[in-house]
């Protein structure tokens, strides 16, 4: 497990780079998944589920370590609420991944054809909102170093916006997708169906998540 008093030696933002590190172990796992849930194989997405199960834990461990071992009162640039709304969020990320895995592991989805590209499409535009996230986290000691300033928080700024931009992308395509999914809902059965477009609502949370993480990161600028 992690020394805490030696990342805090180095700075305060290398707890949550620790935790986001585990995350992004979760996240990592979904392209794989996503190719198994249309091909229908569903003793790899078992596989693939357990992986992600497994990664979750991992992180909740480095998270509750995290929040039992971080002080009360603390002398740093960042208070430690911010520390923690931050770590939550995070920790959500992890969570939804493994709520991905769970929902893609209940029963085949055969989908239609047709439906391929944008649902591909549609995955992949949540992935990139978490890189995007994902990015951010690693110019917190930079943001430190400048003390939230300068040329360094406006490039955090504009890799928020740009996470915004990503989300509402997203939402266009599972909007698409969704549409598309009612116009051939009478070629399905109802649970599959039904479970499809939870589905898609699932993966779409990603990139909410995404952007509710960025957008906490940029609030320590604006109180800076």
């Amino acid at each position: 497990m992690l020394t805490i008093a030696r990342l805090f030696g180095k700075s305060p933002f290398a707890l949550l780079q620790t935790h986001m590190s585990k995350v992004a172990s979760c996240v990592s796992e979904l392209p794989s998944l996503f190719q198994a849930l249309v091909k229908q194989e569903m003793n790899a997405i078992a596989l693939i589920g357990e992986r992600i199960s497994t990664l979750e834990h991992e992180a909740d461990l480095t998270k509750n370590d995290i929040r039992n071992h971080l002080p009360k009162s603390l002398f740093l640039q960042v208070d430690r609420t911010s520390l923690l709304d931050i770590l939550s969020l995070q920790d959500a990320i992890a969570d939804q991944t493994e709520a991905i895995a769970l929902h893609a592991g209940m029963r085949a989805i055969p989908l239609i054809p047709s439906m391929h590209e944008d649902f591909f499409a549609f995955c992949n535009k949540n992935l990139d909102a978490f890189s995007l996230a994902f990015q951010v986290l690693q110019e917190l000691e930079e943001l430190l170093e400048s003390s939230f300033g300068g040329i360094e928080a406006q490039k955090v700024k504009g890799m928020v916006e740009k996470i915004a931009f990503t989300e509402y992308e997203m939402t266009n395509l599972k909007n698409k997708l969704i549409k598309k999914l009612y116009n051939q809902c009478d070629e399905m059965p109802y649970p599959v169906f039904h479970l499809f477009l939870t589905m898609i609502e699932e993966i779409g949370r990603l990139a909410c998540l995404s952007e509710k993480l960025g957008n906490r990161v940029r609030m320590l600028l604006e109180i800076k």
